[in-house]
């Protein structure tokens, strides 16, 4: 089935609206905080729906393996994170996340499973920890429920978009996204 790539980036221009900061966390709380929180920062949003995207068209008969390592180990560093745990790293690993995955993409890697499975729990710790630290009142299992949802979703949609695409679109679909990430982290970079 052939798709345009103007159609296939369309729910990664709908998602982007609300992105760019985390506001209006101090007004919910429990579920909904959890579920609006991956959504409510463009570097979490794009992390996520690019370990999706890219586990999908990498990894056709493990699809499942980097997603799973991602909700794993990012509900690890939201415990620590949670539990007032120091990590000065996270920030530095959820940049990583954004210039790795967006590089993966561009160049179209399909590096060891092992590898990627490695590279994406330690990007998962970071964001997990933001999750975490940032929790901001919100009871701590509902939101743990709100977030875990999200990232299903955004990594489902990744993946749903690998699969949905010929491997030509889904080449573009990989290039366009990561050339998004890898300006979302300049920007990040330049602004902090």
């Amino acid at each position: 089935m052939k798709i345009s790539l103007r159609w296939a980036v369309l729910p990664l221009i709908a998602f982007a609206a609300p992105a760019l900061a985390h506001p209006g966390h101090d007004r919910l709380s429990g579920f909904a905080a959890g579920l609006l929180h991956p959504l409510s920062g463009f570097d979490h949003l794009l992390t996520m729906l690019m370990v999706g995207l890219w586990a999908g068209i990498a990894f056709r008969s493990f699809w499942w393996v980097c997603p799973a390592a991602f909700m794993s180990f990012m509900l690890g560093g939201f415990a620590y994170g949670a539990a007032g745990g120091a990590f000065p790293l996270a920030e530095m690993l959820i940049l990583a996340s954004l210039v790795g995955l967006a590089l993966a993409l561009l160049a179209d890697a399909r590096p060891p499973l092992v590898f990627s499975t490695v590279a994406i729990a330690l990007f998962a710790i970071g964001h997990g920890f933001a999750h975490g630290s940032e929790m901001a009142g919100a009871g701590t299992y509902p939101f743990a429920g709100g977030f875990l949802v999200s990232t299903a979703s955004l990594h489902g949609l990744g993946l749903l978009l690998s699969r949905w695409a010929d491997d030509v679109t889904q080449r573009r679909l990989g290039r366009a996204t990561g050339l998004v990430a890898v300006l979302a982290a300049a920007t990040m970079m330049w602004s902090a």
